[in-house]
């Protein structure tokens, strides 16, 4: 198994999951800077490493009209200064050759999307660049095809990879979350990352956005611990019904404390034992 060191933790083997956690989108300042320092305080409380995300251009919504964040130049800024204010790696996706040299200048994990996964001269131009990849393996890909994403990465010599399992189409407007993936994605001896909140997203269901169904992201994430992930992916939001985008299926901030709780024990006992991906 390869780990990565980010920072002061290490993702992989036995290590403890990290959490990788933030608002959808970038919606302002002020909030996400109090989305922050919400989570540093509960994860140092908890002692869970943590990476914060949040995106600065959603150039996938399902709208023209859906709110797609500041942009490039003033949300790399804001995520520069949570980065630095709060002591915490930070993490976005980006959507652009444009982009990619200035993103990975902040950001000390950078995210392919799913729907661009399959581009092979964006996967290797990100790869070039990037301190840390994170695959976020299609909705519309088998598991075992995602080893060819990462053979792109390391062929462009970065062998710092991550996959992130967001569930698979299940028919139209629907997703299902198959735990198989889970393991088969760990054969490939890269850390694998369990996105719960993308998991239970209705994609364009709500017809100008996509819908969701947050209560069950609880459900699979103590599954996916329970199958020994290196990390957990959750959006939250601390009114998500405000939230200007995927509000449906993030998670209210104030029920994550008693959540995280349980998925650390599930984590440690796993862990401790010699069943784990």
């Amino acid at each position: 198994m390869h780990t990565i060191p980010v920072r002061d933790f290490t993702i992989g083997g036995k290590s403890p999951f990290v959490l990788i956690a933030g608002p959808c989108v970038i919606e302002d300042e002020a909030t996400t800077r109090d989305i922050a320092a919400f989570l540093k305080e509960l994860t140092d409380t908890l002692e869970i490493p943590f990476i914060f995300k949040a995106s600065y251009d959603k150039a996938n919504r399902t709208s023209i009209e859906s709110y797609r964040g500041p942009g490039v130049e003033r949300g790399l800024d804001i995520l520069g200064k949570i980065r630095d204010d709060y002591a915490v790696p930070v993490i976005s996706d980006v959507h652009r050759f444009a982009e990619i040299v200035d993103a990975c200048a902040v950001l000390d994990v950078v995210q392919i999307p799913a729907f661009l996964c399959r581009q092979t001269d964006f996967v290797v131009e990100v790869a070039r660049h990037a301190k840390i990849v994170n695959i976020k393996k299609g909705q519309f890909m088998a598991p075992w095809d995602a080893s060819r994403i990462v053979d792109k990465i390391t062929t462009a010599g970065n062998e710092r990879v991550m996959v992130t399992e967001r569930g698979v189409s299940f028919g139209y407007n629907n997703l299902v979350a198959d735990m198989r993936a889970l393991p088969i994605l760990g054969k490939m001896g890269r850390p694998v990352i369990f996105d719960a909140t993308h998991s239970v997203q209705l994609p364009g269901g709500a017809g100008i956005a996509s819908g969701g169904d947050r209560v069950m992201a609880a459900y699979l994430s103590r599954a996916a611990v329970a199958v020994g992930v290196d990390g957990l992916f959750l959006e939250v939001h601390p009114a998500p019904d405000k939230a200007l985008c995927d509000g449906p299926n993030s998670i209210a901030l104030a029920t994550l404390p008693p959540l995280l709780k349980v998925l650390k024990e599930i984590d440690r006992i796993v862990k401790e034992s010699d069943e784990n991906i």
